[in-house]
């Protein structure tokens, strides 16, 4: 007698017990699945790929509508960034310890101390955002109000930031980047308050502020400091952050974090979140 062929186990597949230990006996290969309240689970890497459903991969200059990019990147689970500007894809290239990895860890550092002494504001390293039916960019990183403060954007249902953060910041290679002319122009678009470019080649750090529709750079007092308008406290050391005096960088955001503006935001933002 010939027995039945054993379908394979895949990710997602609603089974009882008996049929999950059947299924996970006749593929000796497999190297871990895991049945949770009826749910079959499988790591990445070993689920059963679905020939009738083969999603193109990503590449640097597609033309594709933001669902149809979402689809894609989803399909890539090693892909660590790409974003979709006016339509367009743009992938990034392998990141360089000094042109990128270590600014941007500057940069975290310095937003993250603001984030934890200013409750109601959140900071996010590398998160995906929904601009528009064309635009899904990943900023190297920004800060948001909660919609509940007086927020632009809000939080999705699975989990995606939607509209304008108030701050972000961008870490370019030159003033030749995309960082610096298409996505200035969709950020301005977007109403993106401010919006920080570090130029790392060309030593340069510019911050722009949204003023009747335009960016204009906020120019750094007679100490070299440059003091945020939307988020209060937010000073930065323009010249010790480019020349990587991270402790110099730190130490005059304290003096920020500890001014009456700081404490009165801080307050208010606490009032309107207990509303």
């Amino acid at each position: 007698m010939t027995l039945p062929d054993i379908p394979p186990l895949e990710h997602g597949d609603r089974l009882t017990r008996y049929e999950f230990e059947r299924r996970y006996n006749a593929m000796p290969n497999l190297k871990k699945a895991e049945l949770i309240e009826g749910v079959v689970y499988m790591p990445s890497q070993q689920r059963v790929k679905r020939p009738s459903i083969e999603v193109p991969p990503l590449e640097n200059g597609d033309r594709l509508t933001r669902y149809e990019f979402e689809r894609r990147y989803e399909a890539m689970p090693n892909v660590k960034k790409a974003e979709l500007i006016d339509g367009v894809v743009y992938m990034a290239s392998p990141v360089r310890f000094e042109s990128h990895g270590r600014p941007h860890s500057d940069a975290i550092a310095w937003l993250g101390v603001y984030r934890a002494a200013t409750p109601g504001v959140y900071l996010a390293d590398n998160t995906t955002v929904r601009l528009d039916a064309d635009n899904e960019p990943q900023p190297d990183a920004l800060l948001r109000l909660d919609p509940s403060v007086g927020g632009q954007s809000r939080i999705s249902d699975d989990d995606y930031v939607e509209g304008a953060p108030e701050l972000i910041v961008e870490i370019a290679a030159s003033s030749a980047s995309y960082d610096l002319h298409s996505k200035l122009n969709l950020y301005r678009r977007h109403e993106v308050q401010e919006y920080l470019v570090w130029q790392v080649r060309d030593k340069l750090f510019t911050w722009f502020r949204l003023k009747e529709g335009e960016y204009l750079p906020l120019e750094p007092d007679a100490t070299g400091i440059v003091q945020s308008v939307v988020f209060p406290g937010l000073w930065l050391a323009v010249q010790a952050l480019l020349d990587g005096d991270l402790a110099s960088v730190l130490a005059v955001l304290q003096e920020g974090l500890n001014t009456p503006e700081h404490a009165d935001f801080v307050k208010r933002l606490s009032e309107n979140q207990s509303l």
